[in-house]
């Protein structure tokens, strides 16, 4: 579920709290997306994963993805080891 195009985590938080000070000074949310080089549509995304988020979080959150995609393999590998195991148990 990756939204981001060449942007890490860190820097799309940095660039939403960039966005909230514009926003905040009276810009629109497209004068903003246009001065960080960013589509109304990517910002909405990016606020929908990341909005509140703090820096350390998205690491956690990130390093969370990456082992539950280890477990997930992991858990697929033990699954085909089991059914070839009861293969093997019919075939005797």
């Amino acid at each position: 579920m990756s939204v981001k195009k060449g942007y890490s985590s860190e820097a799309i938080i940095r660039a939403l709290r960039q966005a909230e000070v514009l926003l905040h000074e009276g810009q629109s949310i497209s004068e903003a997306c246009r001065s960080l080089g960013i589509s109304d549509s990517t910002y909405y995304k990016w606020r929908k994963e990341y909005g509140g988020m703090q820096i350390a979080q998205a690491k956690r959150l990130k390093e969370l993805e990456r082992e539950n995609g280890r477990l997930k393999k992991a858990v697929a590998d033990l699954t085909v080891d089991k059914l070839i195991l009861q293969e093997v148990a019919r075939g005797k």
